[in-house]
Formats: C-alpha cells, structure tokens, sequence
C-alpha cells in the first residue's frame, strides 16, 4: 500500500513538473523573440547609421547580448570573417544549425526558426536602404508574434500547468 501511495506521489509530481516546464518554454519563447527584436532593432542601427559591414555589426551586437542569442550573432560575424566564399544566407543557415546541435537551442518554433532563416537568405548582398527595409519588415513579423504570443501566454502557461496536474492525478486515480 505504501508504494502505491510513493509511486502516485512520483507521478503527481511528474506531471506537475512538466506542466510548469511546458509553461516555462510558452515564457522563455516569449523572452527570446523580445530579446531578438530588441537586437534586429540595433543591427538597423549599426547598417543604417553606422555603416557598419554586417561582419562588425554582428559582432558588436553579439558582444552586448548575453545568452543564445548573443553567441548567434558573434559566431555568425566570425564564421562571416573567415571569408569561404559561402553567401551570408548559407552562413547564417549553419550557425542557427551548429548552435542547436551543440545543445544551445533558441527556443523557437517552426514558424519563427523559419522568418529567422529566410532574414539571412535576404540580407548581405542588398545595398543600406533594401537592407532597411528588409529588416523592417522581418521587425513588423517579429512585432506581430510577440503580442500575439503576449495575448496567449497567461491562457497557455495556466493550461499547461493545470492540465499537468490534472492529467498526473487522472493517472493516480486510474492506477489506484
């Protein structure tokens, strides 16, 4: 009787764990596209005010962010220096790919990996006013999935939990 009583416990807990850790995700998501618009915003800057090359101004962006995203852009401004004759949407490609692999993931979804990528493959080869303007529209996508991900999240990080908790305590009560 008493492991019957343990092992409920266990999954209760379980349960209730990975409902906050589904909720946790829903949030860094959250976090992670903010920071990222907060940095397309400064690469606007550095391409349009500074003329800076995307090489500098990816490094001295990557340099101020902190995390993930900052070891994005400073890998992408190192791999851009090597100069191997690869197109920046190529290089930009395989950085997002290595940093996954390497167990550093961004915390995007599909559909935000995917705007992300097709960034790279529209900038490096266009004059300071089409970079602009692409990095405009990419800001305008961005700015659209983060409040429509403000507007969802509290719904989603009280059903996460809740339906962690609730699923784990179905689960108890069928097995007891």
């Amino acid at each position: 009787m008493f492991l019957k009583w343990t092992g409920g416990l266990l999954i209760l807990f379980a349960g209730s764990g990975m409902g906050v850790w589904l909720a946790w995700g829903y949030k860094k998501r959250l976090s992670t596209l903010e920071n990222l618009r907060r940095m397309i915003y400064c690469l606007k800057g550095e391409i349009v005010y500074s003329h800076a090359p995307l090489e500098e101004a990816f490094e001295r962006i990557g340099k101020r962010e902190k995390g993930v995203l900052g070891e994005l852009f400073t890998q992408t401004a190192e791999k851009i220096g090597c100069h191997n004759g690869e197109t920046f949407s190529k290089i930009w490609e395989q950085t997002i790919e290595e940093m996954e692999k390497n167990g550093k993931p961004l915390f995007l979804e599909k559909e935000d990996r995917e705007k992300l990528l097709s960034l790279g493959g529209q900038l490096g080869y266009l004059d300071t006013q089409m970079q602009e303007r692409t990095l405009l529209l990419y800001l305008e996508q961005l700015e659209l999935s983060v409040s429509r991900l403000r507007g969802e999240i509290r719904e989603k990080c009280r059903l996460s939990t809740v339906l962690g908790v609730m699923g784990s305590l179905f689960l108890v009560i069928v097995m007891l």
